[in-house]
């Protein structure tokens, strides 16, 4: 939803964005950042509200300024399947940008997110003029495709029961932990971790609710709370 200019957040611009350390817009010197600031828009999103969806073409790069943002696909039984997730400094949208292609997933704020939108041939005319920014990108698709096929040998290897666990350690790594050092920095459904680990939500809750009982980790609400970490690497059959 595009919210007019007099009711939207301010975001800086590029090179004075803090966020821009995080994204694939590190290699750009300060006069590029601020060439690329003059073309892009921010857009604020509630949680729940679509981005842009599967089968759409796109018109545009997505940079997250804040919040947080699944990338989501419904299998042919009509089950979501959260493909990966975004964050602060990440940039959406990008494969379908370089491919020129449909887009082939969608994309929905998972909470109160504020992005940044760059117009195609602003992204086009930046990967041209900077082969540092062609080589941020490369490095990103090579990144998403390693963990896709992981996430395939994991689905074929591994049991529900080591996914989930590692679907925790996960969150974790990407999101972060909140100031008690133990709670993961985010709030995700018992739906959407079934949905990350490739199972159904009875079988998360059922999982979730045992790792509980056993002090692994500690619920509360939506948050995640581990207690035990070196007996959740043990159980998602990982080297510390």
């Amino acid at each position: 939803m595009l919210i007019p200019k007099n009711k939207q957040k301010e975001v800086p611009p590029c090179d004075k964005c803090e966020s821009s350390v995080n994204s694939i817009f590190c290699v750009l010197n300060k006069l590029e950042l601020s060439a690329l600031s003059e073309s892009k828009s921010h857009i604020s999103y509630k949680k729940g509200q679509i981005i842009f969806y599967e089968g759409n073409y796109p018109h545009g790069l997505y940079c997250m300024y804040s919040g947080k943002v699944k990338i989501h696909k419904l299998g042919h039984d009509g089950k979501e399947q959260i493909l990966r997730l975004a964050k602060k400094g990440n940039v959406i949208g990008y494969r379908a940008l370089l491919s020129e292609d449909n887009y082939h997933a969608s994309a929905t704020a998972i909470e109160d997110s504020l992005i940044c939108f760059f117009p195609k041939a602003t992204y086009q005319n930046q990967i041209i003029a900077n082969p540092s920014l062609s080589i941020q990108i490369i490095k990103l698709l090579s990144s998403d495709l390693k963990n896709a096929e992981q996430k395939a040998v994991n689905m074929v290897q591994k049991q529900v029961r080591e996914r989930i666990a590692e679907t925790i350690l996960m969150l974790k790594e990407f999101f972060g932990l909140e100031p008690d050092n133990l709670t993961i920095n985010t709030v995700l459904t018992r739906e959407s971790i079934g949905n990350i680990a490739g199972t159904t939500t009875e079988t998360a809750i059922r999982v979730l609710s045992e790792f509980h009982k056993s002090k692994v980790v500690n619920l509360i609400g939506k948050k995640i709370k581990i207690l035990n970490n070196k007996e959740l690497v043990k159980i998602a059959n990982l080297s510390d």
